[in-house]
């Protein structure tokens, strides 16, 4: 880091030349490759996936997704607009990637009109997956069906995965007013606009590098379109977080009278490393979203990584260059009097720990009461239940919602996720379409699993067997008479696979659809949350032992993580699941929480939490090594890094909680979680619990067995190793405070 700092500070101007033609020229790549995300969704080994292998290789005109637009009549039958849907429809089949439109009006059709014919919808069949489908053919249906909500007295909606795909969450006006408000914060916290640009321009700088970078990487492979709005939303927090540590540490170096460029290496070889250290905890989180090997998570846990590495490469190279470029202009106009006069510029009394001193002297009430919150906070999680939210759970007016709406109302709620059980029936007899439709023709064993589907209690429609051409396969639609996210519909499924698919010996049986392959996902995911979370938690613990040598600080640090996490994760569920105060979130009244939310949010709220961890603790293990008085460490470093952990958290806070006014649900999901978990993380953990615990251990916080403390490698992360000239002073140096009331 300090070689790195010397270089960034010797030549500044081409340093941040540099990074401007490295955003520049990735941009402009991006844009002349095209970008090309699109999600993918492949689930090996499951019974979904296994349906979709049948329906490729049996039924290929019906392997593609589906949408289904539906229309409405405000009053009357749907009929009297029958000539301008049949326009529509037509419209519809000329669009090069369609395959096939259903009319609600034809008789296979038939059952596509409501029972008072005020309601139909029509399926667009395309000829491929979703996340294979041209973007320019998927808008061209969507604007004939959006041009038909302008004909007087009818609705129509707009749904299905590949529809979903006009939906994808965008940066919006919430997200722009939330860098605004993170740009006041800056200057309120550092008293100077020049100082509050930094950490801005270092954020930007990072996300324009990586949001080229992935332009260009979803040329390569399978990229999820939400990979660029992660990317905004993690870079803008963690690039203004990085930098801004960096920029604090110089500012209290210059003010003490240090040069320009000695502070900014002194900052770099110091908070520049914690920085480096915190990133690598980020590393180790998000490399565990590799665990479920899923490529929609792989995809996510790629784009994380990169918006960390370029974001910590603008904190260790654009922000030493911008600093030196700045000098003491960095500094507010006041202290630069006081430097230019005195030397040095005399920090307020009241800066050199209240709050501290506050904590310390009741350090186990403190900590008891910060417990008690936290635990209170994450009494909902117990009752989580992963699953995929329908569109029911949509922004009201959007496409998608108008669509389940009307659906629902004509047809029922179930009609939103049918259930497809596939059937193979071999070579050993194949099957005319007349004699799978004569209930008598059917061999046993099919006519039993029909008779069972149409039985079951949460079955509102059955349709089928449908033989394909060879009459080898057969298909059943099956209508639940729940919503798709529904337990009941989940429990429709589990019977099918259990009870019915068994029954039909001699036949291989496979139940699949959306609904199926949701929670083929949710079960998928849930199966690889222990070794997610051991592997996340057991390596951050292993980077915080060799940082700190400390075997008790990465332990408490940890479980203090986990019980954040718990917090945020039963906020989300009050919100999210129980429907608690959603009208004010724009989301339905409660759902399922998406199954791969735990994983970002724990991967990203434990990484960024450790990198409060890492800031904090590394300057009380600066001022511990130099002293060896931990009281002294605890109060002095909490005074010199609350108040830079509080900014910084605050700006994360409105950061992360802009994105709760995107329309994607998930954003709102991950928004909310990481606001919460960070406010909690920074305002209870970092400045009141983890101090306290610190202070009730005192120095057995330090203590490690010798022999582990011999194996371990020796990496200085406070610095002191690297420039001696640098080291805080020792305790017996120090102005001491009054002495503070027992510990109780």
């Amino acid at each position: 880091m300090k070689s790195l700092a010397h270089l960034a500070t010797a030549r500044p101007l081409i340093v941040l030349l540099g990074w401007i033609a490295a955003v520049v020229g990735l941009t402009a790549a991006s844009a002349a490759a095209g970008p090309d995300f699109r999600d993918t969704f492949s689930l090996p080994g499951t019974d979904s996936q296994a349906t979709y292998d049948l329906l490729d290789e049996r039924f290929p005109q019906q392997s593609g997704d589906a949408d289904t637009v539906v229309f409405s009549a405000d009053s009357g039958a749907l009929t009297s607009w029958q000539s301008t849907i049949e326009d529509a429809l037509r419209e519809f089949a000329a669009v090069p990637s369609v395959a096939l439109v259903t009319s609600p009006f034809s008789p296979e059709g038939a059952s596509q009109l409501s029972a008072d014919r005020s309601v139909g919808y029509a399926t667009i069949a395309y000829d491929e997956a979703a996340y294979n489908l041209p973007l320019e053919d998927i808008e061209a249906v969507g604007e004939i069906a959006n041009s038909l909500n302008g004909v007087d007295g009818l609705t129509v909606g707009h749904g299905g995965d590949p529809a979903s795909r006009l939906q994808e969450p965008e940066v919006g006006v919430g997200e722009l007013i939330g860098l605004l408000i993170a740009a006041v914060i800056l200057v309120i916290a550092f008293g100077s606009g020049r100082a509050a640009t930094v950490p801005l321009i270092s954020a930007i700088a990072a996300v324009g590098a990586t949001v080229g970078t992935l332009g260009l990487l979803s040329n390569l492979g399978p990229l999820t379109p939400s990979a660029s709005i992660l990317a905004v939303l993690l870079g803008l927090g963690i690039g203004i977080d990085y930098a801004l540590f960096i920029v604090n540490r110089h500012r209290i170096a210059l003010k003490s009278g240090r040069g320009t460029r000695d502070s900014v290496v002194g900052a770099m070889t110091t908070s520049g490393r914690a920085v480096v250290f915190a990133g690598i905890t980020v590393f180790i989180a998000l490399a565990g979203m590799l665990v479920p090997r899923i490529e929609f998570l792989t995809g996510l846990a790629i784009t994380a990584a990169i918006t960390v590495g370029f974001s910590v490469a603008a904190s260790a190279t654009l922000v030493p260059a911008l600093l030196t470029l700045y000098g003491t202009r960095i500094l507010g106009r006041a202290d630069r009097a006081a430097l230019a006069e005195h030397g040095r510029v005399p920090e307020p009394a009241a800066t050199q720990g209240r709050f501290a001193t506050l904590v310390e002297r009741r350090p186990l009430a403190a900590s008891l009461a910060a417990v008690a919150v936290l635990a209170t906070l994450a009494i909902p999680a117990l009752d989580i239940r992963l699953g995929n939210s329908d569109a029911g759970n949509a922004p009201s007016g959007t496409p998608s919602r108008v669509a389940y709406d009307l659906m629902t109302d004509g047809f029922g709620a179930g009609t939103n996720g049918a259930v497809v059980v596939a059937v193979d029936l071999g070579e050993s007899g194949t099957f005319t379409a007349d004699a799978l439709a004569d209930p008598a023709q059917l061999p046993f064993e099919l006519a039993e699993l029909a008779r069972s589907l149409t039985d079951d209690a949460g079955v509102a429609t059955v349709i089928g067997p449908v033989p394909n051409g060879a009459g080898d396969a057969a298909l059943f639609q099956v209508v639940p008479d729940s919503r798709p996210q529904s337990q009941d519909t989940n429990d429709l499924v589990e019977r099918i696979r259990s009870d019915y698919a068994p029954a039909a010996s001699g036949y291989d049986v496979h139940v699949g659809g959306a609904t199926a392959s949701n929670i083929d996902f949710t079960d998928k995911i849930a199966d690889s949350i222990p070794l997610f979370f051991a592997l996340v938690v057991g390596l951050s613990m292993l980077v915080l032992l060799v940082a700190f040598r400390s075997l008790v600080l990465p332990l408490v640090g940890a479980g203090l993580n986990l019980l954040s996490a718990g917090a945020a994760f039963g906020l989300s569920v009050a919100v999210f699941q129980w429907g608690w105060g959603h009208q004010l979130f724009g989301v339905g009244d409660g759902g399922p929480v998406e199954p791969f939310i735990p994983l970002i949010l724990f991967a990203l709220l434990f990484g960024l939490s450790m990198d409060y961890q890492v800031f904090l603790v590394s300057r009380v293990a600066e001022l511990w090594h130099s002293s060896r008085d931990n009281a002294y460490a605890v109060r002095r470093g909490l005074a010199e890094v609350s108040r830079v952990i509080v900014a910084a958290a605050s700006i994360m806070v409105v950061v992360f909680g802009s994105f709760v006014t995107s329309d994607a649900r998930f954003m709102k999901l991950l928004g909310l979680g990481l606001a919460v978990a960070i406010f909690l993380d920074a305002f209870v953990i970092r400045v009141v619990l983890m101090p306290a615990i610190m202070r009730v251990l005192g120095a057995r916080s330090w203590w490690i067995p010798q022999w582990l403390d011999r194996v371990l490698p020796h990496i200085d992360i406070d610095g002191n190793d690297v420039d001696p000239t640098h080291r805080a002073e020792s305790a017996d140096e120090v102005p001491r405070e009054p002495e503070l009331a027992p510990v109780r």
